[in-house]
């Protein structure tokens, strides 16, 4: 098989020259040439060419060519990016430059149309209605939400007032994969319009139980969303959103792990284990052009509601069940104003709150042993932010900016634990043990970052951010100095490049980056308990990050992208006699490669109007999977290719992902023994697109 990837993998850059995705013939990206024109740039922002930040931004063209279907796709695409596939949508911790977290809160903030996704069990979305996505490196939390101390996703849809149509895509694949999404974009008039969209989305699922034959990932979904637009005069823009998704699947494909040959056994545990989750979010921005101001409201709410069973012991005997109930409610408030005059100082202010109703249920059923214990959370957080941003040009293209924002948080939990007198019996009685507490934070997180921009294309920039994660609260833990951990700092180094030649034809950027990281939070998996944060002495993570787009001809799109990171525990003693100092930290990629190519054929013929060819190849690796660097996943590729032909108002697409059925882990983890999650084997598909 290795020698199979390593031939195509030679073979590729020459198919992708002669057959690589074009990008110019499609609607949507005939303006590509000039990034700016098609790049939806955030309130707070600048366009990416111009913005002294390690960014990736990726169009809807991007996203159809590399038949991505969903965030943790990203990690293929994105330098120095990962989502390890945890077995559901439940999870989804996204670790960026080595910063990420399992557990308690994600570190990576996750907006769509400028709505807050806080909860990481709601990041894993589909990507069918984006227009365009950008991943932001680095610490960002003196301008956004809470604890981005990793980077941020943006993911921004159209608006009805450019845009009006109705798209319908219907699509079947192996393992029964079956989706169909529909959207429609209409301009009632100059001041009023809408949008609706819906998907659904099932799959018979990719792993086999040897326990009864079945499939135990199933997955079945469906999604609604409605949005109005209302401009009520020249200055005022308004809109409201409102949505709604349904999951329900299996998963947790675990089998045993064979450290001698590297290898996953058979999938072998008596009870389905299972996922279900609601997931409502609702939005409301208003935004005003003054003179020589911008000002914008944003309103979020967010109602998650998730149901999670798991054979823990994942074996066939029946030991361990565990069923854990959330439910969330999530409001936030964030007020910006910032100048828009052509004056050498520039200034932004705003303001951010969040309240965060947290309340979780959790049943451990110890089968064999005939009793349950169940656990109860209650455990609001309430957070309020003030941040200001004053950038100033110096002479010529030299700018400075410095930004400054201040945190305050206030968590709280009451917690409830009983022991029931058998297995499946819920009758609590008296508490065995019960905790009440509350944590307040304060934390200031400055910036500041020098720029010179040789022109509207070209600049070199050196920032310096201050990272920041608040603490909290454990579900488990075995004494009681685990029952909270604190919070972790780091200071992010960064220089950078970014250029656009040729009329576009090049464009380059490339970022050196230091992340010196205290007090750490790890998560750590305690068998017969759970998983446990504790905080690490002290870290740290440097690296290179490369992002090349190439257009050698109007027809041919070439896009590169490498990560580079080194990350290590400078200092990290989790006990008198385990020392995990100068172990590389867990969860994070030593190297990520993308190279995708894109080709397009305008056939003389009038029955096509044009035909995309597309291939890609993504590689990471090495990974280190715990503390202890015991099991690690090597680094590994996996090719993709898709061809696409337009007839009209219709289009045909053929799609095949992981082409040469490579075998590698995305995800292990360890309690008496080791686990292993496969990676999805080859799969492929079709899909037919209606554009009226």
């Amino acid at each position: 098989m290795k020698k199979h990837l390593l031939f195509l993998g030679l073979l590729c850059p020459i198919f992708m020259y002669a057959d690589g995705v074009g990008e110019t013939a499609d609607t949507t990206i005939s303006r590509q040439y000039n990034v700016e024109e098609v790049t939806v740039v955030g309130f707070k922002q600048d366009p990416p060419i111009k913005e002294a930040l390690s960014i990736t931004s990726i169009s809807a063209a991007n996203i159809r060519q590399a038949e991505m279907t969903s965030i943790k796709d990203l990690g293929y695409v994105v330098p120095n990016f990962f989502i390890p596939e945890y077995g559901t949508r439940q999870n989804s911790p996204v670790f960026v430059r080595g910063v990420g977290a399992k557990t308690n809160g994600p570190t990576v903030g996750f907006y769509i149309d400028g709505v807050p996704h806080m909860e990481r069990s709601a990041f894993d979305d589909d990507l069918f209605d984006v227009s365009s996505l950008e991943v932001l490196r680095g610490p960002q939390g003196t301008l956004y939400g809470r604890n981005c101390i990793g980077g941020i996703i943006n993911a921004y849809t159209r608006s009805p007032f450019d845009y009006q149509g109705t798209r319908v895509k219907v699509g079947y694949g192996r393992y029964n994969d079956v989706s169909v999404n529909a959207s429609h974009y209409s301009k009632l008039s100059d001041k009023l319009a809408f949008a609706v969209n819906g998907s659904y989305h099932h799959n018979d699922g990719y792993f086999r139980n040897a326990f009864d034959d079945s499939k135990i990932d199933k997955f079945n979904e469906g999604f609604m969303r409605g949005r109005v637009f209302w401009k009520p005069t020249e200055r005022w823009t308004i809109s409201a959103d409102l949505s709604y998704r349904n999951s329900d699947q299996g998963g947790y494909p675990y089998g045993l792990y064979n450290e001698a040959d590297g290898t996953v056994g058979e999938i072998n545990y008596n009870r389905y284990s299972s996922y279900l989750r609601q997931l409502t979010t609702a939005g409301l921005n208003a935004r005003y052009e003054g003179n020589g101001f911008s000002f914008n409201s944003q309103t979020a709410y967010q109602y998650i509601d998730d149901n999670q069973g798991i054979d823990q012991d994942f074996t066939r005997a029946d030991l361990y069940w565990v069923n854990q109930r959330v439910r969330q409610n999530i409001f936030s408030e964030e007020l910006t104003i910032k100048s828009t005059t052509a004056s050498r100082y520039q200034w932004m202010f705003g303001a951010f709150f969040f309240n965060d109703s947290y309340k979780k249920a959790l049943y451990t059923t110890y089968i064999s042993q005939n009793y349950c214990t169940p656990k109860f959370y209650d455990s609001p957080t309430t957070g309020l932010s003030v941040y200001h941003q004053s950038s100033l040009r110096i002479v010529g293209g030299l700018n400075a900016k410095l930004g400054l924002r201040f945190d305050y948080e206030h968590a709280k939990e009451d917690y409830e634990s009983y022991k029931t007198a058998t297995a499946w019996d819920r009758t609590l009685g008296a508490p065995t043990d019960t905790y009440n507490s509350t944590l307040n934070f304060t934390q200031f997180t400055p910036k500041f970052a020098l720029e010179y921009l040789f022109s509207n294309d070209n600049m070199v920039y050196a920032s310096v951010t201050r990272g920041y994660k608040t603490g909290g609260f454990n579900s488990t833990f075995t004494q009681d100095d685990e029952r909270t951990f604190e919070p972790e700092y780091n200071w992010n180094y960064e220089i950078g490049a970014k250029t656009s030649l040729f009329d576009h034809a090049l464009q380059a950027d490339l970022t050196l980056f230091y992340v010196d990281w205290r007090h750490q939070q790890i998560t750590q998996t305690v068998p017969g308990v759970g998983n446990i944060t504790r905080n690490a002495g002290h870290s740290d993570s440097k690296g290179v990050e490369l992002g090349l787009t190439v257009r050698p001809v109007q027809p041919l799109t070439l896009r590169m992208s490498y990560g580079y990171t080194y990350a290590r525990f400078l200092n990290y003693k989790k006990s008198a006699t385990v020392d995990y100092t100068g172990k590389m930290l867990p969860l994070v990629p030593r190297q990520t490669l993308s190279f995708r190519g894109a080709y397009t054929i305008l056939p003389s013929c009038k029955t096509v109007d044009r035909i995309v060819l597309s291939a890609g190849v993504n590689g990471m690796g090495k990974i280190y999977w715990n503390e202890d660097n015991a099991v690690s996943q090597s680094f590994y590729a996996l090719l993709d290719a898709k061809v696409s032909a337009t007839f009209g108002l219709l289009t045909w697409e053929v799609w095949g992902k992981n082409l040469t059925n490579t075998d590698y882990l995305t995800y292990y983890f360890k309690t008496n023994v080791g686990y292993g999650q496969q990676g999805r084997p080859v799969s492929f598909g079709t899909s037919l697109i209606f554009d009226l």
